[in-house]
């Protein structure tokens, strides 16, 4: 196992092979995650993919009306930007950046070539492709069935696995764009969870008290896509 590239490392690099990190390596850049970025958008050409050390980035349906709503979730255990590496560079999801933090870029030209090179590489990052699939349809479910205090309980306890802290710097409206619903029903949500000692909330910042509670709490989907991130890292390559 290679040495990491920062203390906060990006874990799908680090659980790459040697030969498979190596031609990854010379070609990556440290950037900045700067909170609301769009790294790319849809029907736009991907010129560079992310691997997050810190910070969280949404891949969104943006509507015609100008609304958002979001589709997976890519933290340090993640790549955004995977389909231009295995079958074209141009974007089915607008991908924003949720919470600041810094990642490892490559421009997608590298990594074509890398994939070309890697039989292993390419099944890795196929992997993380069925994964962010996985996402999309649990969370396409949970819009439709799940309630917003459920939804919004999901959504935290996930956002909270991938800072790997309790304290979350957001602010309710762009919670509201994430989760496809009206300011004020993220406020009444909200409200409640804090009454409850769930959470404590703040102007543009969130900490969560009592994560068991805020499981319990949750729809099914938090654990149905836990899992399936779990069950498909453990796939070998």
């Amino acid at each position: 196992m290679h040495p990491p590239l920062q203390p906060s490392s990006n874990q799908f690099l680090q659980s790459l092979s040697r030969g498979d990190y190596e031609l990854l390596r010379p070609h990556l850049r440290e950037v900045k995650l700067v909170h609301s970025a769009v790294l790319f958008d849809i029907g736009g050409v991907i010129e560079r993919i992310y691997f997050p050390h810190t910070g969280v980035v949404s891949l969104v349906v943006a509507l015609a009306s100008g609304d958002m709503i979001e589709a997976g979730m890519i933290g340090t255990d993640g790549v955004a930007g995977t389909s231009a590496a295995l079958d074209g560079a141009i974007a089915l999801n607008r991908a924003i950046v949720q919470i600041a933090g810094a990642a490892s870029a490559i421009e997608t030209e590298h990594i074509q070539a890398a994939v070309a090179a890697s039989r292993s590489l390419r099944i890795k990052l196929y992997q993380h492709d069925q994964m962010l699939l996985a996402q999309a349809q649990q969370s396409a479910a949970c819009n439709a069935k799940h309630q917003i205090e459920e939804r919004l309980c999901r959504w935290l306890l996930r956002t909270r696995d991938l800072v790997g802290s309790d304290s979350i710097e957001l602010t309710q409206e762009f919670l509201a764009q994430m989760l496809g619903v009206r300011r004020t029903s993220v406020t009444l949500a909200a409200s409640h969870l804090q009454a409850a000692n769930l959470i404590k909330y703040r102007r543009g910042h969130i900490h969560v008290l009592d994560s068991d509670a805020l499981q319990e709490a949750a729809c099914e989907c938090y654990e149905a896509v836990k899992s399936q991130v779990t069950r498909l890292q453990a796939v070998p390559s």
